[in-house]
């Protein structure tokens, strides 16, 4: 470094140039500017007048309800004279606020008047429908129906989702009062009205007022429960309004694929639906809820491609709920253990497939149910481990038969599909938990056959030789195409290990006379041959290497 070089501060590196580089300057992040509390909103110019409006509104309507109440009391007027002055008043008021509207200065109480006028104009129905007996239920719904439709237009023209979400909300508050209660036209209303809200949001992208317009029927769904017994109108209540509510989303996602409320509404329209099978005959519940299942897994597996896959994933997974739902209420007993697993190796073979981790996590936790099923009442351990005092029933052996075999596919199938989506690594816990699946399953499958042929303690006996020896079997095999596969390998020896604990735990102490003496010799000779073989295929194999 020359001597006009200027020494570089301590921790300065000198590049090749001699010139000591600076360190980048961060530049300072502008201060978050602190939360306005309510007195500063308070203070803030306008606040005053947009208070003094909506108060005022709300006074006003107050007043309405009173001035209704005294004249029902004193007998002013008559009944005719009440409800046309309520609709005249309530008219008046949305043209006061159109003409305020036209004035920037005056817009804030153009907001305050018209709602006031939409709440008279839903009171006046309230009173021609309930209480002056004017109008029929219908006639009242469609007057608050076409009330609704106006005050969306008129939200629509002032580009407010307040108001629209308001105009919605106190319709959907009125209806049950002109219905005298939660009944099915009040469900059928609701529906009307969710679907004359939904242009309106696909066109503006207003999730309050989908919400406003999705919630109302699915929890009057639920509520007319109470008040309705009759099987066919309950499932087609609740079914036609998880179908409303699916068709609205799908539609609703394909306009903007990003929109959160139609993940919601996806998921949560079939809901209701399967919290009624809970009242339902079990054929009417299991009914409900297949061709729930049936819509929305077609749906799942059409929208894979074209639909985002956070909605797609909401949906197979009520899709996978339902076809849970139906299954345990259409079967009983072992039966449905058998039904449980062979779902659960459905989801595994379209986990494979198509590379849906989706599909893997409804696979396991229907094949963790179904085991668990499987263990209980198809398969039980005693059935495996304990003599049979009595015959058992042929049916239940045939539905146990399949269970199991079903099983020892399903644990076959899901690890399978889990290592090929990258989910199960090389910790052995999981692998010792499938092994252990797989030869009780396959105990399971023997012993059922045997018991099948004969169901006495002979078949018993018979059937636990032949576990022994299939297992010795199976270990060879292993061993034999684990040459230069280390888990095959691993799996062959832990595998002869369980044979041969088999072996001296249970068969000698369990198993008598000719059955005990074929199970040792047969597992003998297995062994010797699996000692022989593989100590001669390893030596080829070493020869060869070398």
């Amino acid at each position: 470094m020359s001597a006009a070089s200027p020494a570089p501060w301590p921790g300065e590196s000198v590049p090749w140039g001699g010139q000591p580089q600076q360190p980048p300057q961060q530049q300072p992040q502008p201060p978050v500017p602190p939360r306005p509390s309510l007195f500063d909103r308070l203070s803030q110019p306008g606040a005053g007048s947009k208070l003094l409006a909506w108060v005022g509104g709300a006074v006003t309507l107050l007043g309405v309800v009173l001035l209704l109440v005294l004249a029902v009391q004193r007998g002013y007027l008559g009944p005719v004279p009440r409800v046309v002055g309520g609709a005249l008043l309530g008219a008046v008021l949305v043209a006061i606020a159109l003409r305020l509207h036209r004035s920037e200065t005056s817009r804030t109480g153009a907001f305050a008047v018209a709602a006031t006028g939409f709440a008279v104009l839903y009171l006046d129905v309230v009173a021609a429908t309930s209480i002056y007996a004017y109008l029929p239920e219908g006639g009242g719904l469609a007057a608050g129906l076409l009330i609704a439709a106006g005050g969306l237009l008129l939200a629509m023209r002032w580009d407010s989702a307040l108001f629209a979400a308001g105009v919605v909300g106190a319709c959907a508050v009125c209806a049950p009062v002109l219905t005298e209660g939660f009944t099915p036209l009040l469900v059928g209303f609701l529906l009307v009205l969710k679907i004359a809200a939904a242009p309106v949001h696909l066109r503006k992208d207003w999730p309050s007022l989908a919400v406003t317009a999705g919630v109302p029927p699915l929890l009057a769904t639920v509520l007319v429960m109470g008040h309705t017994r009759d099987a066919r109108t309950l499932a087609g209540l609740a079914l036609l309004a998880a179908l409303v509510g699916v068709a609205a989303a799908v539609v609703t996602v394909r306009v903007r694929p990003d929109d959160v409320t139609a993940l919601g509404l996806a998921v949560g329209s079939p809901l209701p639906a399967l919290l009624t099978t809970v009242v339902l005959d079990k054929s009417w519940g299991a009914g409900l809820a297949g061709v729930i299942a049936l819509v929305v897994l077609g749906l799942w597996v059409v929208g894979r491609r074209s639909l985002p896959s956070a909605f797609t994933a909401g949906v197979g997974a009520v899709g996978v709920l339902a076809l849970f739902v139906s299954t345990a209420l259409a079967l009983d007993g072992s039966a449905r253990a058998g039904v449980v697993l062979g779902e659960a190796l459905v989801l595994a073979v379209l986990a494979d497939r198509l590379r849906s981790r989706g599909s893997l996590l409804g696979s396991a936790i229907f094949a963790g149910i179904g085991l668990v099923m499987t263990l209980a009442a198809a398969v039980p351990p005693a059935l495996l481990l304990e003599p049979p005092h009595a015959a058992t029933a042929p049916g239940d052996l045939v539905t146990g038969l399949l269970a199991a075999l079903v099983l020892a596919l399903t644990a076959i199938a899901l690890p399978r599909a889990a290592v090929r989506l990258a989910v199960l690594d090389r910790h052995p816990l999981p692998w010792v938990v499938v092994g252990l699946v797989v030869l009780y399953a396959t105990a399971g499958v023997v012993l059922c056959s045997a018991l099948l042929v004969s169901p006495t303690e002979a078949g018993f006996l018979f059937g636990h030789s032949v576990v022994t020896v299939s297992w010795t079997l199976a270990a060879l095999v292993l061993l034999v195409r684990g040459i230069d596969v280390r888990s095959l390998r691993v799996a062959g020896l832990v595998l002869v290990g369980s044979a041969v604990a088999k072996l001296l735990l249970f068969d000698l102490a369990a198993l008598d006379g000719v059955a005990r003496v074929l199970a040792f010799i047969g597992a003998g000779l297995v062994l010797l041959t699996a000692g022989t073989r593989y100590a001669k295929l390893v030596a080829a194999r070493r020869i060869s290497a070398n």
